[in-house]
């Protein structure tokens, strides 16, 4: 073969290649290689981007939109159905993901504990739609589609603009609605963080007290399991078996073990009598204390750990199906296995094991006897990490259908959960009640993360895909320039008023309010910048607080204001 013969095949094969990448790359192509690369190349660069600090502030997996509008401008397109299917199928993993992880923690967040905080954040919801109001009618050229995708980007809240988005069923508004969220959402994140240091100055804070307020008050928490050991020294309780002794003092505690005078360490049962010299070690709350010292005796300091004895302790796992759900009380742990139960572990939370505590997949079960007996207590119980690993999707998919045939029903005025709010409020509810159903809700960690993680990334680049065409004419004048400023009003305002009212009147402690700020506007981009600004958790406990109750609302906040006003 001549040179010009390879040549000629150099040029040909270069030729055909690049037609190929063309065809494969190109803008303008709509086949399913071509849209699997685009959307590929837009979540990995995205979420890259996105783990990038700026200042100490990264914008996370927000950075997807980011590069989808770019994408979107530079002419790459997908097929409409195929975005829309992808769109819509993202936001429902990731919205039932949200509602499966926050739904233990909704209801528990009415408690008394959480009521004043659920309170200060719905306040915050509230003023945000009153300014979102205000500018609408005062205004009165900007539609409410981009209003509440600028209001959405305000508050950072991805979940509102999906749920509005999905209800508003244009792809024109859904565009807008997207455009306005991008333009607000980088002032958001800072005005988050601006308005937490716009309180600090207004009530002259400082920081390193309020830590040790936290601190303090940590050290006398009433939520943990306290374990103090009393020694029996009341000759009213002289004889007396431990449920008389529950009679008589009248709250929840738990003795774990009881040494006698002789030496002998026992695991106490309901009807264990007590004699005066005995040692009891008791779990309880600490503000019990004082009352089981009244009635039993004198605390002391003791090592049980370095007594010689057969007892021992353990946490169990709880991995079996058909103990999702049921009470510690039921186990019969004292007369089937001579053990004792003293702490449930949580999600990383200790809990006092009382009789009517409901047990769930994933707990750990503490508990204290023969180890013998705590081994066969384990095997019906399951103590199994390799169950926990496998995903239910069961569960997963059985919520999602129910999720979408929730969102189809007429709930009242026209309004529909639609494909946003329907799954939410089902996975809420499977994941609080689920167990009724025989349904196991437990998902580990990992799991649950690359679920909501993978639906919001095919979301925020589905989105940034469509609207990216005419982003750039749009935000890039006088109207954008206004969604900014809006924006930023709809951010900053609210917070001032709802951090002055927890600090001024209720006298919260300013790192409560920064998670109350930061969980008020479900953004964690604000929620590291507290935990890392204070070296305490106490931002965090506020966030998780207020966060499922404020998800919730703000989701049904957006759809409101389309449905009334953009419909």
């Amino acid at each position: 073969m001549s040179i010009q013969d390879n040549w000629c095949y150099l040029i040909s094969t270069l030729r055909y290649l690049m037609e190929w990448f063309q065809s494969l790359l190109g803008p303008g192509n709509t086949g399913l290689a071509s849209t699997i690369v685009l959307y590929s190349f837009v979540i990995a660069l995205g979420v890259y981007l996105g783990k990038l600090k700026f200042a100490g502030i990264s914008l996370g997996v927000t950075f997807v939109l980011f590069v989808g509008i770019i994408m979107g401008h530079l002419g790459y397109v997908v097929d409409g159905e195929v975005l829309h299917f992808i769109r819509e199928f993202g936001l429902i993993l990731f919205i039932f993901s949200i509602g499966i992880q926050v739904g233990p923690a909704f209801f528990e967040s009415f408690r008394t504990g959480g009521i004043r905080l659920n309170g200060l954040a719905v306040l915050g919801i509230l003023l945000n739609v009153a300014i979102v109001l205000a500018i609408y009618f005062i205004d009165g050229e900007t539609s409410m589609s981009a209003l509440v995708g600028v209001m959405s980007g305000a508050v950072t809240n991805t979940p509102g603009l999906a749920a509005a988005q999905q209800t508003v069923g244009n792809l024109s508004d859904a565009n807008t609605m997207a455009m306005g969220y991008a333009a607000a959402y980088p002032l958001g994140v800072v005005g988050i963080i601006l308005a937490m240091f716009i309180i600090k100055a207004l009530f002259r804070i400082k920081v390193e007290k309020e830590v040790k307020e936290i601190e303090d008050e940590a050290e006398n928490s009433v939520l943990k399991p306290h374990v103090v050991t009393f020694e029996a020294a009341n000759q009213l309780i002289d004889g007396r078996t431990l449920m008389q002794l529950h009679d008589i003092i009248n709250c929840n505690f738990v003795v774990s073990r009881l040494m006698r005078t002789d030496g002998t360490i026992v695991i106490p049962k309901s009807e264990t009598q007590i004699h005066l010299g005995d040692k009891l070690l008791v779990v309880m709350s600490v503000q019990d204390e004082e009352r089981l010292k009244a009635v039993v005796g004198p605390e002391i300091e003791m090592d049980w750990k370095a007594m010689p004895s057969p007892v021992v302790s353990r946490r169990i796992l709880i991995t079996r199906g058909n103990f999702n759900g049921a009470t510690i009380g039921s186990l019969r742990l004292r007369m089937g296995y001579k053990l004792n139960a003293t702490r449930v572990n949580r999600a990383g939370v200790d809990l006092l094991a009382s009789p009517n505590l409901r047990l769930q997949i994933g707990d750990r079960l503490t508990v204290v006897g023969n180890e013998e007996d705590i081994n066969r207590l384990a095997t019906k119980l399951g103590n199994s990490m390799k169950r926990l690993n496998e995903p239910n999707l069961i569960t997963i998919f059985v919520g999602i259908f129910l999720g979408i045939v929730l969102g189809s029903i007429n709930v009242g005025f026209g309004m529909k959960l639609g494909l946003a709010g329907g799954p939410l409020v089902v996975a809420i509810l499977l994941s609080r009640f689920g167990y009724k159903l025989k349904l196991i809700t437990y998902t580990s960690s990992s799991a649950s993360m690359l679920m909501r993680e993978l639906g919001i990334c095919l979301f925020l680049a589905s989105v940034g895909i469509s609207s990216g065409k005419d982003f750039a004419t749009t935000v890039f004048n006088t109207t954008g320039m206004w969604w900014v400023i809006w924006g930023f009003i709809i951010t900053v305002v609210p917070l001032i008023i709802v951090g002055s009212i927890a600090r001024g009147c209720y006298k919260i402690n300013f790192l409560t309010i920064m998670g109350l700020m930061s969980g008020g506007c479900t953004d964690p981009p604000a929620l590291a910048y507290a935990n890392n600004s204070t070296g305490n958790d106490a931002p965090a406990v506020a966030y998780s607080t207020v966060y499922p109750l404020t998800m919730f609302l703000r989701v049904v906040a957006a759809q409101l204001l389309i449905l009334f006003f953009a419909l």
